[in-house]
């Protein structure tokens, strides 16, 4: 299978704290395998921004360094990333004072696409917002692009669009979450909406439960205390796995529209349920064969902030009352790897002598690693002696249908930024959704705080909490095993 790729107009894309981390790893190339694949215009450039003060040639030293770092070899060469460095510039610039502005101004060309990315933290959005237009850089064509967290709680969500909204419109800024630009979460829509096969089946009176994973095998050790104030319901739940759970329960939009698709995205969060103490379970990962634990890498020997969490939640309407959703995300656990099981009914009745009664269809949506889709279905058990079940899997893995290695599968980033430069916002969270989130999420927090919980201890390298298996268990259930 071989993948089109459709050239987008020409721009000038800047990047804000284009000497960060984020910049590093994930946008600079990003923008290089987009380059390779022919979609960036020739015409177009990227200039970083930042504090830094250092030349033009130093910020493209510094972009070779990461592409030639977070590249595969097999998938760069020296002439097309000689040609991609040549497109970039490099302004120093003081986020909240007048360093620099001018010099970007001079930089930005008539005729263009003009993107701003927003890599930097959210304390520094609305002076960036408000320069931009105090010198005349950003017009009401242009578009910024803003990573999370998009605030910490309801309150500071509300105040952050609302700074936005002084000097953007809604349609000119995308929030965004890199779980929405992954092949697979996109291919969930496709599944859904494209085949007869499946959106008949998609309710509670087809489907018993849907589990979402995402589960990772590094600790917080590095950004210890920016996680210490942060935990993964903000983290992790709150954004990351929302948006899966609302691709998955939405209703079919009129059209693939951003605004339709977002309109549905939104109902599923304002039907959300609440959800009960007993039915959340949080964690932090202890000491293990001298590896530290949760509270040391935090530098907090009293956090009560949690590594993991599971909860079981509800929605309230037609569709989904009656079928739970159970979601779980957590530090240092056994394996990385994200997915999306949909766990439908056992039939009613069993013809066949199976012990089991006859075991459920499960269709597993993997987003990492090995990107692919796999369903579970009952087939005889070769050879004679009966009629023997046994459950098998129907497996198409992207890696095999896109490309040898899976390296042809265009990561997250590639897909949003290319999206922002054509002016799609499909797949960006609106300023309402990101706020409906917070509502859900504020009572939960706020609740265990009021109560003073302490998450339960789990051990490094195993599925979380023994209380998470029990949040299951309880319902006659149990978690998927946690593996690549």
């Amino acid at each position: 299978m071989v993948s089109r790729t459709i050239p987008v107009d020409p721009f000038d894309l800047v990047i804000f704290g284009g000497t960060g981390d984020l910049a590093r790893r994930k946008i600079l190339p990003s923008l290089y395998r987009r380059f390779l694949a022919g979609q960036m215009p020739e015409e177009s450039r990227i200039i970083g921004a930042a504090r830094t003060e250092i030349s033009v040639e130093e910020y493209r030293a510094m972009a070779r360094d990461s592409i030639t770092e977070f590249v595969p070899s097999s998938k760069r060469d020296a002439a097309s990333l000689t040609a991609f460095i040549d497109h970039l510039r490099y302004v120093a610039i003081d986020a909240t004072g007048t360093q620099g502005w001018q010099e970007l101004r001079e930089e930005m060309r008539e005729g263009m696409v003009h993107a701003f990315y927003f890599s930097v933290a959210p304390s520094l959005f609305g002076a960036i917002a408000e320069r931009l237009h105090e010198h005349g850089i950003a017009d009401g064509n242009s578009r910024i692009v803003v990573e999370k967290p998009f605030g910490k709680d309801l309150k500071t969500a509300r105040a952050l669009n609302a700074t936005l909204a002084e000097h953007f419109t809604e349609q000119q800024i995308y929030r965004i979450d890199h779980y929405l630009g992954k092949e697979t979460v996109q291919n969930l829509m496709a599944i859904r909406f494209a085949n007869i096969l499946f959106e008949p089946l998609w309710k509670t009176e087809y489907i018993d439960h849907v589990q979402i994973t995402v589960a990772e095998t590094v600790a917080v050790d590095g950004r210890g205390a920016y996680y210490d104030t942060s935990g993964a319901m903000r983290d992790m739940v709150q954004n990351h796995l929302m948006q899966l759970l609302c691709l998955i329960a939405m209703e079919p939009p009129y059209h693939f529209d951003p605004d339709a698709v977002r309109d549905e995205k939104l109902k599923v969060i304002r039907a959300l349920e609440p959800v009960r103490p007993e039915d959340i379970v949080r964690g932090q990962y202890a000491p293990k064969n001298g590896k530290a634990g949760y509270r040391d890498d935090a530098g907090n020997p009293d956090s009560r902030t949690e590594s993991y969490i599971a909860l079981k939640v509800g929605i309230a309407n037609w569709r989904w009352k009656g079928t739970p959703f159970y979601l779980r995300t957590g530090k240092r656990l056994r394996a990385r790897t994200s997915e999306i099981a949909i766990y439908f009914r056992r039939p009613p009745h069993s013809i066949f002598d199976d012990p089991e009664g006859g075991r459920e269809n499960v269709l597993v949506i993997r987003l990492q690693p090995n990107e692919g889709i796999n369903l579970k279905v009952m087939i005889k058990e070769p050879g004679p002696g009966g009629m023997r079940l046994t459950q098998v899997p129907l497996d198409m893995s992207f890696a095999q249908a896109l490309g040898p290695d899976g390296s042809d599968i265009p990561d997250a980033y590639e897909r949003l930024i290319m999206d922002v430069i054509r002016g799609n916002q499909t797949l960006f969270m609106r300023g309402d959704e990101v706020e409906a989130a917070w509502a859900w999420a504020d009572p939960i927090i706020e609740g265990w705080e009021t109560r003073q919980e302490r998450p339960h201890a789990y051990e490094p390298g195993t599925s979380g909490p023994e209380d998470a298996l029990m949040l299951l268990h309880r319902d006659g259930r149990r978690w998927r095993e946690i593996k690549e």
